[in-house]
């Protein structure tokens, strides 16, 4: 017997049969004439690759509970929390899941999305339902990376378009500009300052937040010198929000580094119809809270730990 190619049909037809007609393994494996192994296989490959997404529809009592409090302390249309989980290296995909979620529930047609980047959001594209509603337009909202070792989470705009199917606009310089005037010169290229122009005026924008642990894009990529991210945190610089470095309390801190990024100002986006703020983990609690402060977001995604210690005022 010929064994077919693993193509989109095959595993849609698998993953159809096991989840929607109820078949065992050994069913499925029989009515397409392939090994129960494969079949195995093919299965794990939907989950990974957003083919079968499966979801919990009822959520924990204390998620809710949190959620309505989150609400309530800082004036949000819509708070989402999530278990933190047993794994806390599992957070940013139940995070991710939970944007892509978002996203597919709330798109309409001739939509303008701005996106953020970093590790968090590119979680969300395999979660994304692809549709193809008429004249969606995504922005990205900041320059990419140089240099990367795997996934290059500045990528996130344009495959996010790519899974629904819409045009795309990237912001196609690096996010740190090596000088303010080098800067400023790429910000005045036409197809960008459209990008800087639309952003004022977006039906959604999704971002994230940052932190300056170890564990920071900074460090792992290199974007920024030691002594400039130790220069960042000697005048006050927690974290950043777009790649524009925040305070404790949400201020935009006066550094040579925030005069040459490339990326729309976080102020900007106060103006968006929707904007969404979605970040978690425990070290990350200070810079969602200076976040917030300064976005003033409709909707917020954290995780329980988080959301505990923000409606503490902590």
């Amino acid at each position: 017997m010929q064994t077919p190619e693993v193509n989109e049909d095959l595993r849609t037809r698998v993953a159809w049969l096991y989840h929607m007609e109820g078949l065992t393994q050994d069913e499925v494996a029989a009515k397409v004439g392939i090994s129960r192994s494969r079949v195995l296989r093919i299965l794990s490959n939907a989950r990974h690759d957003g083919t079968v997404q499966i979801r919990v529809t009822t959520k924990l009592t204390r998620c809710v509970e949190l959620e309505r409090a989150l609400e309530t302390r800082w004036g949000l249309g819509q708070a989402i929390v999530v278990p933190n989980p047993q794994d806390e290296a599992q957070l940013r995909d139940i995070i991710g899941a939970e944007i892509g979620n978002f996203l597919s529930q709330n798109l309409s047609a001739n939509m303008t999305i701005g996106l953020g980047w970093g590790k968090t959001l590119s979680a969300a594209v395999r979660a994304i339902v692809p549709r193809n509603p008429d004249g969606i337009r995504v922005l990205s909202l900041l320059g990419g990376l140089t240099r990367v070792s795997a996934q290059n989470p500045s990528e996130f705009a344009w495959r996010v378009a790519a899974r629904l199917g819409a045009e795309c606009h990237m912001m196609a310089g690096p996010v740190f500009a090596p000088d303010e005037r080098t800067r400023d010169a790429l910000a005045g290229h036409a197809g960008i300052r459209d990008i800087f122009s639309s952003a004022r005026a977006l039906d959604m924008a999704v971002i994230s937040v940052g932190d300056l642990t170890p564990h920071s894009v900074f460090r792992e990529y290199g974007l920024l010198s030691a002594n400039e991210l130790a220069s960042l945190e000697a005048v006050g610089a927690i974290g950043d929000a777009l790649c524009h470095f925040i305070d404790a309390e949400g201020k935009v801190v006066d550094h040579p580094v925030n005069r040459r990024v490339l990326a729309i100002h976080p102020d900007d986006l106060r103006s968006a119809k929707t904007l969404v703020l979605a970040s978690g983990g425990w070290q990350k609690h200070a810079v969602i809270r200076a976040g917030l402060i300064r976005l003033q977001p409709q909707v917020l995604i954290v995780d329980e730990h988080v959301a505990e210690r923000l409606i503490a005022g902590r």
